[in-house]
């Protein structure tokens, strides 16, 4: 029976498929017949895209052996045989495994425990270790804060040896920065003294100090010594010896004494430069030696002051290469009194060369012109060196004031020599040769005053002693040799001479006093040839006598034409006369007009002395034209009114 329904069914089966097939449609009932749609979903499944389904047919035909009907029957009991043989050995496997689970729990509790008796046991060691690490923290705290208080208050060794040193030993770089270490303790370590720290703050404080006396000690001893080697006339002040003089700022007393050696020393070498320059000259002979001008008093002079300014102003300057580190005050004051200090040796022999000169009287140009070369030097060596170096000043400021006084006495004998004896004015009453000679020193010397470098406050000093010391002995001069000469000559001897003074002093500066006093003298003296001037010209036409008379009339007098030598007879002869010389006015000039040296001078003679003439012609004419004066046709008498006189003489 079950092999025939197994049959059954695969030919229904078949059947059914072969009815799909055939596409006709089917029928409702077919449709909804379960087995069909299996059949159908079966029949329509692609087994080539389903790997899973391929891999379970697979395992399934291991199942069979052979394809037959018993086998099919047998095929669920066989797989779940299979399952169970399967699950059977699953299960022995897992039985090892439990057991060797079991085994590795046990071994894994014993080490667990075996781990909480170590744990316990470590428990006391680790609490212990803890707290010898926190103790070596602290004591490594404390061992970092020891160190850093060493490294700040105190110095290494090799400072110590640096500062230490030995009396010849050399000062480096590294001396100063041990140096500067020492400084830093010491004034860090007052911070000690403001807390329970004193007696540690205190002894730091004492240790320093005594190195740093110990080291500025050796530090002032070394600097005096290189002091000593700087004899050249070339002086190179090392960086060191600058840095050592920054570092004895401190120590004043040690400062004053380095700065007094390097005085000493350097005043040796400027002595001995300046008396070499004076005998032996330069390197190779070149400059020549000074005294071999000596026969030349200006350059000879000059020489000497050149060669010390340059000294003076090299000295300051190695002074200052010296100390330009150094910032305390006073550092000017320092320089210019060790400048002094070092020039005062030159003193002496250069106050004896001078005086020779001076004393020798060169002549009063000559000794004036070193007496404003030494006024220079004198301002220019203060503008280096201040007013500190007081002897090098003094001694040139006493041999200007020497130059000064012999050039003085020396214009003043000069002055007394015209006065001992008063030339005549020559016959051309021109200058006389006493004033020509004097006038000629005179400009020689404000020549020289005026090239000369003297401060401008100072020259015009000189120059109004100058001018007075000359001027007036010349003027009294003139005075004195015009006294016997008549009026017109004295005039003009004084004009000339007045002339001569004043264009001599017009080329000068610091004159303009002087020039209008001579000024006032020469109009003065004009005046008077003015006058003359015109008194000849009345005189010589004739109305000299008419024109005082017209001055001297008075009312009572009675009329003009009833005057002696006022009548019209007089007054036309006077007239012909006055036509004459208003034809040719040049022909009645006073013989001294043509002695005058200006001829502007002669020019402003005869224009004003013209104007007077006019004046009094215009006086006599409108006395005549006055009926008062009862002169019968007074146009005949005087034909020409004054205008037309002013405009024939103008």
């Amino acid at each position: 029976m079950a092999e025939g329904s197994g049959e059954v069914v695969a030919v229904s089966a078949t059947g059914a498929a072969n009815g799909l097939n055939n596409g006709a449609g089917g029928t409702s009932a077919t449709t909804n017949n379960p087995l069909s749609r299996k059949l159908h979903k079966i029949l329509e499944t692609r087994l080539d895209n389903d790997k899973e389904m391929l891999e379970a047919l697979k395992a399934l035909s291991t199942f069979f052996v052979e394809n037959s009907l018993r086998t099919r029957r047998n095929l669920r009991g066989d797989i779940e045989r299979k399952s169970l043989a399967i699950n059977e050995e699953f299960v022995s496997i897992f039985k090892e495994v439990k057991e060797e689970l079991e085994s590795i729990s046990e071994d894994v509790q014993a080490m667990s425990n075996c781990c909480q008796d170590m744990t316990s046991r470590l428990q006391d060691f680790l609490n212990k270790t803890s707290k010898a690490q926190a103790t070596n923290q602290k004591l490594e705290i404390r061992a970092q804060v020891a160190d850093a208080f060493l490294s700040k208050f105190q110095l290494t060794s090799d400072e110590m040896s640096l500062l230490r040193g030995t009396r010849e030993g050399p000062i480096t770089e590294e001396f100063f920065k041990a140096l500067g270490r020492v400084k830093q303790i010491h004034n860090d370590v007052k911070v000690f003294l403001r807390t329970n720290q004193q007696t540690a703050g205190l002894e730091i404080m004492e240790q320093m100090a005594l190195l740093q006396e110990t080291a500025y000690e050796r530090l002032y001893r070394w600097a005096q010594s290189e002091c000593r080697t700087l004899t050249q006339e070339s002086c190179d002040v090392s960086p060191v010896l600058t840095q050592a003089m920054e570092a004895l700022q401190d120590r004043p007393v040690l400062y004053k004494y380095t700065l007094d050696e390097f005085g000493t020393a350097r005043r040796s070498t400027v002595v001995r430069g300046f008396i070499d320059a004076l005998t032996r000259g330069g390197p190779g002979g070149t400059p020549r030696p000074i005294e071999m001008h000596s026969h030349d008093p200006l350059r000879y002079v000059g020489d000497m002051l050149a060669w010390l300014h340059q000294a003076t102003a090299s000295e300051k300057e190695h002074l200052e290469a010296l100390l330009k580190h150094v910032t305390t005050q006073g550092i000017e004051e320092n320089i210019q009194e060790v400048v002094g200090h070092i020039t005062e040796g030159v003193c002496r022999p250069l106050k004896v060369r001078i005086e020779q000169v001076i004393v020798a009287e060169p002549g009063a140009v000559l000794l004036y012109k070193i007496s404003n070369l030494l006024k220079f030097y004198h301002h220019t060596i203060s503008g280096i060196v201040g007013n500190s170096a007081t002897t090098l000043l003094t001694t040139i400021e006493e041999m200007h004031l020497l130059s000064k006084k012999i050039f003085f006495n020396s214009l003043s004998l000069h002055a007394s020599k015209l006065m001992d004896k008063v030339e005549l004015p020559p016959p051309d009453l021109g200058p006389s040769s006493a004033l020509n000679q004097t006038l000629m020193l005179l400009r020689e010397v404000l020549a020289s005053h005026d090239s000369s470098v003297v401060p401008l406050d100072a020259r015009q000093a000189d120059f109004v002693q100058v001018l007075s010391c000359v001027l007036d002995p010349l003027l009294q001069m003139c005075t004195v040799s015009a006294s016997n000469l008549g009026t017109a000559d004295m005039a003009t001897f004084m004009v000339n001479s007045l002339y001569m003074m004043k264009t001599t002093l017009a080329l000068f500066e610091f004159t303009d006093r002087r020039l209008e006093m001579l000024q006032f003298q020469i109009e003065a003296h004009l005046d008077t040839l003015i006058n003359e001037q015109a008194s000849y010209v009345l005189t010589r036409v004739g109305l000299s006598c008419i024109y005082n008379a017209v001055q001297q009339h008075k009312p009572e007098q009675g009329s003009l034409a009833n005057m002696p030598n006022l009548d019209s007879v007089t007054l036309k002869a006077a007239m012909v006369q006055f036509d004459r010389y208003l034809s040719a006015p040049d022909n009645l000039l006073i013989p001294q007009l043509n002695f005058l040296l200006s001829a502007t001078v002669k020019e402003q003679i005869v224009k004003q002395s013209t104007e007077l003439v006019c004046r009094a012609y215009g006086e006599v004419y409108a006395a005549v034209m006055n009926p008062v004066n009862e002169y019968k046709d007074p146009e005949n008498i005087l034909h020409r009114s004054p205008q037309q006189v002013q405009t024939l003489l103008s």
